[in-house]
């Protein structure tokens, strides 16, 4: 979770595109070595090597210990996979159409359903002592690590360590290092079990370091804040902590399409031009606490809505630029993949995915490879 420092970028693990050897060998560490990318694994890097050593004199004068010190840089290193998604990261916007057809599919919603049956009395003994709604906080732990499937196993100190190194934000990560290691100080998880994205947001609803230490509980009693344990009740209460001291009240709801809610229950907003509208409260406000984007504080109300039995949202998007509705793009992505062009699901999304099929199916009948969608290409399909 970046929360309120981090502005939107659609790069969530769980949305599907996000998340040692300072002496130049090494490996990672067992609990996160299965599945990385090869770019997320150390290599030698001198520049960093000089920097963790002068780093480690301003850490210890913040209160972080030796034996802390060598605990956490045990095994670390340089990860050039994470400048590289660093430096590659683009100020997009995507469409609140798309965003919900991702962060809402019937995928998400249906283990969104199953997951809130099994926690249903831990997550109502949140509700109970939080005031945060249990679905809402079903539906962060959904968008942020797809229910807990999507975590992340990079060692959070080579990925903070690297981009405070390297990246675009120095003292930012240096920060978050320095929180990392407090965690790893204070007992709350041990050195090989600190693990998160690439970026170093950690657990199940993806806390970063500093949030960790301001906001994370023990719910389940144990002496320890563990938001990475195959038990989310930790990771879960975290959340609604701090919902609940970042404006959440109790017995509001978020908002909700406009004819659903009344409009005299909040502000009326249009996020996507000839979309729906919806009516949001304070509560929305406080969901972009966490995350600062109307189109995630709307994808976590209509994810809440949808676990708790609710339906599709009611309204219509516009076609897009290239004059596809959400069906035609759905055609497009089936007709693409029965023809052997596989685009990796039917969501009406055109992306990287369905743009490699395009290129390949334009490219088989002598057009050029642009990736494009198009009514033109829709037809040729039938």
């Amino acid at each position: 979770m970046r929360h309120s420092r981090r502005t939107f970028a659609f790069g969530l693990a769980a949305l599907g595109l996000t998340s040692a050897c300072s002496n130049g060998g090494g490996a990672l560490g067992p609990a996160a070595a299965a599945g990385v990318p090869d770019d997320l694994r150390p290599v030698a890097n001198a520049g960093y090597d000089a920097w963790v050593a002068s780093f480690k004199g301003r850490a210890s004068a913040q209160g972080i210990s030796a034996s802390t010190l060598a605990q956490g840089f045990s095994g670390a290193g340089y990860l050039p996979g994470v400048v590289k998604r660093d430096r590659n990261q683009t100020e997009f916007s995507r469409s609140l159409e798309d965003y919900l057809a991702i962060a809402a599919s019937d995928d998400r919603v249906s283990k969104g359903r199953a997951a809130f049956a099994r926690h249903r009395s831990t997550l109502s003994a949140i509700e109970s002592r939080y005031g945060v709604a249990a679905e809402i906080v079903a539906a962060i732990w959904g968008l942020e690590s797809f229910f807990g499937e999507r975590r992340g196993n990079v060692p959070v100190v080579s990925a903070t360590s690297t981009l405070a190194y390297d990246g675009r934000r120095g003292a930012f990560f240096e920060k978050q290092l320095i929180a990392a290691l407090k965690i790893l100080q204070n007992g709350d998880i041990s050195a090989d079990r600190l693990t998160g994205s690439w970026a170093g947001a950690m657990g199940h609803t993806q806390f970063i370091p500093t949030s960790y230490q301001a906001f994370a509980v023990d719910f389940t009693g144990d002496g320890r804040r563990d938001i990475w344990s195959e038990d989310p009740s930790d990771a879960l209460a975290s959340t609604a902590a701090y919902l609940s001291r970042n404006g959440w009240t109790r017995g509001i709801k978020w908002g909700g399409e406009l004819g659903s809610i009344p409009a005299s229950a909040g502000s009326v907003i249009q996020p996507q031009a000839g979309g729906p509208q919806f009516v949001v409260t304070s509560n929305f406000r406080a969901l972009k606490r966490y995350n600062n984007s109307d189109s995630y504080a709307i994808g976590v109300g209509h994810l809440a809505d949808r676990i708790a039995g609710g339906g599709p949202l009611r309204g219509s998007f516009p076609p897009d630029a290239n004059g596809l509705t959400k069906d035609d793009r759905m055609a497009l992505q089936q007709r693409l993949t029965a023809r052997g062009f596989d685009t990796d699901g039917t969501d009406g999304v055109i992306g990287p995915n369905s743009r490699k099929a395009i290129s390949a199916y334009q490219q088989s009948i002598g057009l050029p490879a642009t990736g494009e969608p198009s009514m033109d290409l829709l037809r040729r399909l039938q």
